[in-house]
């Protein structure tokens, strides 16, 4: 695990601190030994005056005296020494502790205004609110580039997103309006009593072209939107959207003859809740479509480790491990079943994956031995109120 710059900055300062106060620890250490050092001429002189007159310089006495003052200046030489590298070594270590000290602390404050744009940066996250700024007015320095760059940032993030939904709503007014007009236009004229068998029949042709192209849009939108809505997060009941679509396909599941399975516990989570039961409803689809007659499907919803789990598992055809990763691609099926409209648009998974992204979750899938996939879904769960 590597250092936070704070203590970096404070170790850096500790071993700044230690280097120069080494340094002159050793510049003292010679000055004081060179110190103790006798002087020229002061060691041996010709003669030494006392209270009876001179002793002489080759004297017995004389040399015995010599050599007790060099000894004990040699003694009194390397205990000064000694302690002075004891004592200046003990304070070396104990003013080295304060200065990693004194830079732990002095690194909060300098780190001060980063620790503000990361709050900033971290609220923003959370909240999704692109409105709100660091506005910062320190001193104009690094810091404050810093903090006028995350407000650009911030600035071009909201318009580009307002200017995404904005061209998903007119996208989702203008497309959807024509096919239906086109579907109205092409019902009435094969309800028409004077309607010959061949319009009927080409009628009925548009209407199942018309049809694919809807949900070819509706899941073309629904990606765009899962992909760039910023989520607005509140919390609910993971299961009540569960339960709210298996009711919904449970007559699409009776008309292809395949059971619906619930083990269904109380998960809480928070995000939107239109899109995640956009999520719940195509993971549904997917698994009753993908099937076979008198086949089964199994949705499971709990909570685990604060997280909220939803497992939508299915019997169908073997699925290869290799091409797990390819179904969640847009436009991508399994079994070359790409032109068959009554399976969907091939945008199902690629939407569950896009939808749980925003919410900062995830998708993984595996094949069944017995055939079939095994989807889960795992979303945050809901914050404590």
């Amino acid at each position: 695990m590597k250092p936070t710059i704070r203590t970096r900055f404070a170790l850096a300062c500790g071993g700044i601190f230690l280097l120069v106060g080494s340094v002159l620890l050793g510049g003292i250490y010679f000055l004081v030994r060179n110190s103790l050092e006798p002087r020229d001429g002061l060691g041996q002189p010709e003669y030494i005056m006392v209270p009876n007159g001179y002793y002489q310089r080759r004297t017995p006495e004389y040399e015995v005296a010599v050599k007790r003052v060099e000894q004990t200046r040699r003694i009194y030489q390397r205990d000064t020494l000694s302690t002075l590298l004891n004592v200046g070594g003990f304070v070396l270590v104990v003013t080295g502790a304060g200065a990693v000290w004194f830079g732990w602390w002095a690194g909060r404050w300098a780190l001060r205004p980063v620790q503000k744009v990361t709050e900033t940066a971290r609220r923003v996250a959370q909240s999704h609110d692109l409105t709100e700024r660091i506005a910062y007015t320190g001193p104009r320095e690094g810091v404050a580039e810093l903090a006028d760059i995350f407000d650009t940032m911030l600035a071009r993030l909201a318009r580009a997103f307002d200017g995404q939904r904005r061209f998903v709503a007119n996208a989702s007014h203008e497309l959807r309006t024509p096919l239906t007009i086109n579907r109205t236009l092409v019902d009435v004229a094969v309800r028409r009593p004077d309607a010959t068998e061949d319009v009927r029949r080409l009628g009925e042709s548009l209407l199942l072209v018309n049809t694919r192209h809807e949900r070819l849009i509706d899941g073309l939108l629904a990606l765009a939107e899962g992909e760039q809505t910023v989520i607005d997060r509140r919390p609910f009941d993971l299961t009540d959207v569960v339960e709210h679509v298996l009711d919904q396909a449970g007559a699409e599941a009776e008309e292809r003859e395949v059971t619906l399975h619930r083990l269904l516990d109380t998960t809480p989570t928070a995000g939107d809740p239109v899109l995640l039961e956009r999520l719940v409803q195509n993971l549904v689809e997917n698994a009753i479509r993908h099937n076979q007659a008198g086949g089964e499907v199994w949705v499971t919803t709990r909570q685990r480790a604060g997280v909220a789990e939803l497992v939508v598992a299915n019997t169908g055809l073997q699925v290869p491990p290799y091409e797990i990763e390819t179904i969640f691609e847009p436009f991508r099926r399994l079994h070359g079943d790409r032109l068959r409209s009554e399976r969907g648009s091939g945008l199902g998974l690629s939407i569950v994956r896009a939808i749980a992204n925003a919410h900062d979750g995830t998708v993984t899938a595996r094949p069944r031995e017995e055939g079939g996939l095994t989807i889960t879904v795992e979303l945050l769960d809901a914050p404590p109120t």
